[in-house]
């Protein structure tokens, strides 16, 4: 079957492209015109945007597994390619990051112009995030790849280490210390990969469609050293439980926007690394070492949960929320079903609105009250109806509430885990429950309730506002009642991703009749 795109339009160059454009024009920009640094930032975010849905619109769900497909040559003594392209799963993941940049960017208006590197880099940093996360999300070379994974690390460490809150510098320094951590392992697997793919094919390639069509024969001791280094790098990013202990403080310290593209796009890439890479490379590890992964996820669904119920910042609540929230998704992930993946990648793209709306909003409460400690609040939603209803809505969100988009793929996720690990499937449901605890909780104490002493002179939404939640509410509706267009594009590419460890989805354990189970 060909496995590439008849369509020669480089989109994934171009998209990653317009971004950068966009930053240097930032950079040449006199230094004192805020606003037009902002409007250059928000308009190339947008015509980004622009040229993302053109993309998507000319994809073919059932045509070639990667599409718009570009390979040279890079450094070819080393079998290094610049091989960009995407397939479903990266195209809902591309989408996604175009849609909350243009948010990410209005919700951040004002929060730079107390940092000490000033608007302009604040901004360019911004862009310049969104351009490599593009790149990575359309990597088709392992080298490539790995070089971008490591340069996200750069823009968000200056975004949180000089804009954020009062402990930013050692956020900053954890996020980076762990991510660089992780990066080592991943440099050392990429290396062996190498040398295993000049064993094996007779020359030594990074292109990553041509270390699936060759029939590398890796040993088994091989794969698990070799998809142990890419998955910690990958757990780290995402972060799954137990390497997650840098997210809530640097989500916790990062200005608004920035926690948003921090934990709703930048850590979707360790839960893309695992489809991408570990799975289909390193097939008898995966299938191996699936159940202790999946304890693993079982427990971070949990523990997250149960860190997120303790919580008095709502900063700290939503990043312990998002430990859980990848559980659920890893869990999707390693359960190796259609069901179970395409319930994870639509929650890739789902996690990223809610907890992006939950971020917004806290933000929003923030600012008004000038603390995110709970017991600060009561009784918003009677002096701002309107922000009550937004903080509502995001809650209800991440509690996954049928009729809203996490729950279409929370649901796929336990569909397919059940399936195959029925007793993994059932601990998970638990953190369903615990959600509704920890995010009912914060809603009462928030914006019901008598009105505190300081809440009465709450202003409600204001346009810039509404227009940056608004969009966000709309995703999460639309996406809750009427899926199939993601859907119809995931489920190809999670069928070619797990082709390598179970051909078919196995068929139900328990015996169905028309008479009930039997």
């Amino acid at each position: 079957m060909d496995v590439t795109s008849s369509s020669n339009f480089p989109w994934v160059t171009v998209l990653a492209l317009l971004p950068l454009i966009g930053t240097l024009g930032i950079m040449l920009t006199p230094r004192e015109s805020h606003d037009t640094v902002k409007r250059v930032a928000l308009g190339t975010s947008l015509v980004t945007l622009a040229g993302t849905v053109a993309m998507c619109l000319e994809y073919k769900t059932n045509g070639a597994r990667f599409q718009f497909v570009q390979s040279y040559d890079w450094i070819k003594a080393f079998g290094v390619h610049y091989a960009v392209g995407v397939d479903g799963i990266a195209l809902v993941l591309i989408l996604m990051t175009a849609v909350l940049t243009p948010v990410i960017i209005l919700a951040s208006w004002h929060e730079a112009e107390d940092g000490k590197r000033g608007v302009r880099t604040f901004f360019a940093l911004l862009l310049a995030t969104e351009a490599i996360i593009l790149g990575v999300f359309g990597s088709l070379d392992v080298f490539l790849f790995y070089v971008l994974f490591e340069a996200m690390l750069i823009p968000i460490y200056f975004l949180i280490g000089s804009y954020g809150g009062p402990r930013r510098s050692y956020a900053a320094v954890k996020f980076l210390l762990y991510s660089l951590a992780g990066g080592l392992l991943m440099l050392v697997a990429v290396i062996a990969l190498f040398v295993v793919s000049a064993h094996r094919l007779k020359h030594g390639t990074f292109d990553y469609r041509a270390l699936l069509a060759g029939d590398l024969h890796i040993g088994h001791g091989e794969q698990v050293a070799l998809f142990l280094g890419f998955f910690i790098a990958f757990a780290i990013k995402a972060p799954l439980w137990p390497f997650h202990t840098w997210l809530p403080d640097a989500a916790a310290e990062a200005p608004t926007g920035v926690a948003v593209m921090l934990v709703g796009v930048l850590d979707k890439v360790g839960t893309f690394g695992f489809l991408r890479f570990c799975i289909p490379l390193f097939p008898w590890a995966a299938r191996e070492l699936a159940p202790y992964i999946l304890g693993l996820c079982v427990t971070g669904i949990l523990y997250g949960a149960l860190l997120a119920i303790g919580q008095r910042d709502m900063k700290r609540l939503v990043a312990y929320s998002s430990v859980s929230h990848f559980g659920f998704i890893a869990l999707g992930i390693f359960a190796f079903t259609t069901q179970g993946g395409s319930g994870a990648t639509l929650y890739m793209v789902n996690h990223a609105f809610s907890t992006g709306a939950l971020f917004l909003v806290v933000g929003f409460l923030a600012s008004r009250r000038g603390s995110r400690m709970i017991d600060d609040f009561g009784g918003a939603a009677k002096v701002a109806p309107w922000l009550g209803a937004a903080v509502l809505v995001a809650g209800l969100s991440a509690l996954s509430l049928p009729g809203l988009s996490t729950f279409v793929s929370e649901f796929l996720v336990l569909v397919g885990t059940f399936t195959v690990h029925r007793w993994f499937a059932v601990v998970a449901i638990f953190g369903i429950v615990l959600a509704a605890v920890y995010v009912l909780w914060m809603v009462q104490r928030t914006i019901h309730g008598p009105v505190r002493e300081g809440i009465e002179t709450f202003r409600d939404l204001g346009s810039r506002e509404a227009w940056v939640i608004a969009p966000v509410l709309a995703v999460i509706v639309v996406l809750g009642i009427y899926p199939k267009p993601l859907l119809d594009a995931i489920n190809p590419a999670v069928k070619h991703t797990f082709s390598t460890v179970r051909p078919h989805d196995p068929a139900p354990s328990v015996p169905v009749t028309l008479g009930g189970p039997r």
